[in-house]
């Protein structure tokens, strides 16, 4: 790689006379000053009556100009023509006095050290600014280009290079994902010098016309000339790129990427630009995809997402949100034993809106903390009315809160309320996050009294070691399995898995999604615990809940379903 100032220069967008133009026009007229400034000095020597008078150190003024301009070697030269000038004037004009030769050589000798130092002093200032130019634009660790110099190259290019039979700029952001692995194993330098290899592949393809270091993990890419089809072909070129071994300490080494890009469209910044790739990057991150281009409809997203966080907050502070309960039922008996607490936003049209629209946000951000705060509580204030356990979800994220942990302890005893009538549920996708943070939050919830299950059982990357790990009570069977179980006998053998491998492991195991009176039925015979689902109600306000309850109980079970 070349330095920052110089990667695009040394590229060819234009011809070259157009290139040349406005450096050539620029030493024309230097060369132009400097001739006046001469023949001026030289003027006015001889009009104020030669050299015995003090105008001839006028003639310091382009020597001085030409070392700031053309340092040591420029300065030399108009000293010497500074000297000419005025060893062809005489001492006096008045009286035609010569001046002798010592006089000469005195004044020329003045001139040659004032300009040799002057132009090495401006030398030497050149280069301590062009070497922290190139500081300012270079990745220390690893000398690529920054982003400070990517950002400088891709306003050159959007400023200077035309679009090519529709071909334009394009930018690829490269986020290495699994550089936290090789930082853990191997530390900081290992990391570097895998990007710095993987760099080296990546400038070797076609259209890539700059690679920087953007972040700790991350590359960016400008290619030129490049349309959509190149740009998709070069992404893809990247993807496999990252499953070729890269030597890292003697160790090869496999990386996934993931990759958001994007081109131009409308005459916009580089700012704009890399804002775009970023979007892109992160929706791809998001889908579980190694690309995504950027599309209008992220930044709306984008947008969308910040006024719904906004209206969340809003929404706390004006007790807009509620929950409401799905019970739980124990098969054996059909007798309801618990129920899972679910939160509503009631929006200003008196409409409910579901979790689903606003809780993946939510849990992205720090507001986590409160609605699960909101959440705990009204729970809580609810079983003290209800005779079962009353199971609220957490995030990843609360569980990397430990005061938030200690509230939830004392909101039970506030409520005077056994911890075990209060049960959490977590996801398995959640849990493999950060596996020994996890073991130590579930484990103080444990130490509380508190259950804990894993929700969406099945649906994640559950092994039998990961189960002995954790201190959990009970596994929650995803609405998948349940499904198929009235007409696939696979369906059912695996059910049949999930229910022994909880019992075995002495665990409760609830199956949710549970619809019609088939799957009731095949769970019950197959030694399921729990079920919930529509078969049996949708979840409903705490008043409707007791009331539903009540003729649930009043039914003898073969009326039930």
């Amino acid at each position: 790689m070349g330095t920052p100032r110089r990667s695009w220069r040394e590229m060819s967008f234009r011809p070259a006379w157009e290139t040349r133009g406005p450096a050539f026009t620029r030493e024309l007229a230097r060369l132009a000053v400097l001739a006046v400034v001469l023949a001026l000095g030289t003027l006015i020597v001889y009009v104020t009556g030669g050299t015995r008078f003090a105008y001839p150190y006028l003639m310091l003024i382009p020597v001085l100009l030409s070392a700031a301009w053309y340092g040591v070697a420029g300065a030399i030269v108009v000293a010497l023509l500074a000297g000419l000038a005025m060893a062809a004037i005489p001492l006096n004009v008045a009286t035609g006095e010569a001046q002798g030769m010592l006089n000469w050589l005195i004044r020329l000798g003045l001139y040659l050290v004032i300009g040799g130092f002057a132009g090495w002093l401006f030398s030497r200032l050149r280069n301590t600014h062009a070497e922290r130019d190139v500081a300012a634009r270079t990745d220390p660790r690893v000398g690529l280009p920054n982003q400070v110099a990517m950002e400088e190259d891709l306003a050159g290019l959007l400023a200077d290079s035309p679009c090519r039979d529709g071909k334009t700029v394009g930018l690829i952001l490269v986020q290495v994902a699994d550089i936290t692995d090789i930082l853990e194993a191997m530390g900081a330098d290992a990391s570097d010098e895998l990007v710095s290899s993987m760099s080296r592949r990546i400038a070797r393809l076609d259209g890539v016309r700059g690679v920087y270091r953007f972040s700790g993990a991350e590359l960016m890419l400008l290619l030129w000339p490049v349309d959509r089809e190149g740009l998709e072909l070069t992404a893809e070129r990247l993807v496999a790129l990252g499953e070729d071994n890269l030597p890292v300490k003697g160790i090869p080494a496999r990386v996934q990427l993931v990759l958001g890009s994007t081109l131009p469209r409308d005459r916009p910044t580089p700012g704009e630009l890399v804002r775009e790739a970023r979007m892109a990057l992160l929706a791809a991150t998001e889908a579980h995809r190694s690309h995504c281009h950027y599309r209008p409809e992220f930044t709306q997203r984008t947008v969308q997402t910040i006024k719904m966080i906004s209206r969340v907050r809003h929404g706390l502070e004006q007790g807009e949100f509620l929950l409401h309960y799905q019970p739980k039922l124990k098969l054996a008996d059909g007798s309801v034993c618990g129920c899972e607490a679910l939160i509503r936003w009631q929006g200003d049209d008196g409409r409910l809106i579901p979790p689903g629209l606003f809780m993946p946000k939510v849990e992205n951000t720090t507001l986590i903390a409160p609605v699960t705060r909101f959440v705990a509580g009204e729970a809580c204030r609810f079983a003290k009315r209800f005779a079962g356990t009353v199971s609220i979800n957490v995030s990843a994220r609360n569980l990397q809160d430990p005061a938030l942990l200690g509230e939830i302890e004392a909101l039970l005893e506030r409520n005077e309320l056994l911890p075990s009538r209060l049960e959490v549920e977590i996801t398995e996708t959640a849990l493999m996050n950060d596996l020994t943070a996890a073991r130590e939050a579930l484990e103080r919830l444990r130490s509380f009294g508190i259950g804990v299950s894993i929700d969406d059982f099945g649906t994640g990357f559950a092994s039998f070691e990961y189960l002995r790990y954790l201190p959990i009570t009970g596994l929650k069977i995803d609405r998948a399995f349940v499904d198929g179980l009235g007409h696939d006998e696979r369906s059912r053998k695996l059910m049949a898995c999930l229910i022994d491998v909880g019992h075995a492991l002495g665990l409760e195991v609830t199956a949710e999604g549970v619809e019609t009176a088939e799957q009731h039925r095949i769970l019950r015979e197959l030694g399921c615990d729990l079920a919930q689902g529509f078969l049996y109600t949708k979840a409903l306000p705490a008043d409707e809940l007791f009331a539903w309850q009540g003729v649930h109980e009043g039914r003898d079970d073969a009326s039930r379903w």
